[in-house]
């Protein structure tokens, strides 16, 4: 059983982090250069929408698989990279609902209302909190490997 929710925790945790990758450094990049806000911020939004499920999805999987194991385990006896990594999660959940209820809303609203500097505006404001967020999950899983 704790082979199986490891294995769904780093799926997730994969899913999650892939998919920050292609945001930040390849689609956000390539959309910038190559389309106007007219276009952009519309295909970026429903990008975003599409993306975030699965986001909703891992942070449910981690979650259960997470306290699967930390139950096992029991938290006494978890090594120290386990509760780094907890917390770490715990910031990146907390994050990722500001991002969601927060600039990707608006976002929303301002390609609803056609408003492309609004969406840009919002757009960069995502980009910052999602390279935060990409660092919470690399200092996770740093701590999780090298600190035992």
């Amino acid at each position: 059983m704790y082979q199986l929710a490891k294995l769904l925790h780093l799926a997730a945790a994969i899913v999650w982090m892939g998919g920050m990758f292609f945001m930040l450094w390849v689609l956000r990049p390539v959309v910038a250069d190559k389309l106007l806000p007219p276009a952009r911020a519309p295909l970026m939004a429903a990008v975003l929408a599409k993306f975030f499920l699965s986001v909703w999805a891992s942070i449910a999987v981690i979650t259960v698989s997470g306290a699967v194991m930390l139950g096992m385990t029991g938290m006494k006896a978890a090594p120290l990279g386990q509760h780094l990594m907890l917390g770490a999660g715990l910031l990146m959940f907390a994050l990722f609902a500001h991002i969601y209820f927060g600039p990707f809303r608006r976002v929303g609203q301002a390609v609803a209302a056609a408003d492309w500097p609004a969406a840009g505006i919002q757009m960069g404001k995502m980009q910052r909190f999602v390279v935060a967020n990409f660092v919470l999950g690399w200092l996770a899983i740093a701590a999780v490997v090298l600190i035992r």
